[in-house]
């Protein structure tokens, strides 16, 4: 779940170029982000449904969707995972810290997740129909008093610090993971300094000295059987 930075309009997988709206094109259509309201979501089920026709369109070599007119393109940081199969194995979960208008940032990384996470082999045609899409709309940034300054399946936290070589590094987890993984606070900046590249022994005054930032998010996820059948019934963005 580390953040990847692609500036790249063009994306080349087999024998057709396909081409990204550049954020010039997006910022014709981007609306200001609402303001804060106790009962205001921004995640949609189309964020997800958007997020599965550009990677269908780019596995099929087809021309890629035109802007989404099913969602607002507000300006949030954002992350898209992929998963695989009834026990959701990880395919691919990239995003990113910066706000971006969600209809140029969801195309960018649903592609992005899917073919350029390191840690995993390309997304491929056959695995389609046994995907699970999930959108992530990043919120509420704080910071943090001290590293234990967060509450587990709320919060979601990025940490920064200085590794045993003097560079500084950093590492996030989305809300969902310390708790899915049975972490308490401790366990879960432990893991994520080893993800940063922190490589000596941890200790207390380590785990002090890194900056905590925690934010919450509004997720959603979806399974591409559903997306399918949308498409049956003739699903436009």
């Amino acid at each position: 779940m580390s953040k990847h930075n692609f500036d790249m309009t063009t994306y080349r997988f087999g024998a057709k170029k396909q081409r990204i709206e550049t954020e010039e094109e997006d910022k014709k259509t981007s609306s200001p982000s609402p303001a804060k309201g106790p009962s205001l979501s921004i995640i949609r089920r189309e964020m997800c449904l958007f997020c599965f026709d550009v990677l269908h369109k780019q596995l099929f070599n087809q021309d890629p969707p035109p802007h989404p007119s099913t969602f607002p393109n507000y300006s949030y940081p954002l992350f898209v995972t992929w998963t695989y199969g009834k026990d959701h194995r990880l395919r691919g979960c990239i995003g990113t810290f910066k706000a971006m208008n969600l209809h140029s940032g969801l195309r960018k990384y649903a592609i992005t997740s899917a073919m350029c996470d390191s840690r995993f082999s390309p997304i491929s045609q056959h695995e389609f129909p046994h995907l699970s899409c999930s959108v992530s709309i990043l919120i509420d940034f704080e910071d943090g008093r001290h590293y234990k300054d967060w509450e587990i399946g709320v919060h979601g936290i990025r940490i920064e610090f200085t590794n045993e070589r003097g560079m500084q590094r950093s590492a996030t987890y989305l809300p969902e993971v310390a708790a899915e993984q049975g972490w308490n606070h401790e366990e879960t900046i432990d893991s994520l300094l080893r993800k940063g590249g922190y490589k000596s022994e941890i200790t207390e005054a380590v785990r002090a000295s890194v900056q905590l930032t925690r934010y919450r998010s509004e997720k959603l996820q979806l399974h591409a059987g559903e997306y399918l059948t949308e498409r049956v019934n003739g699903y436009r963005v």
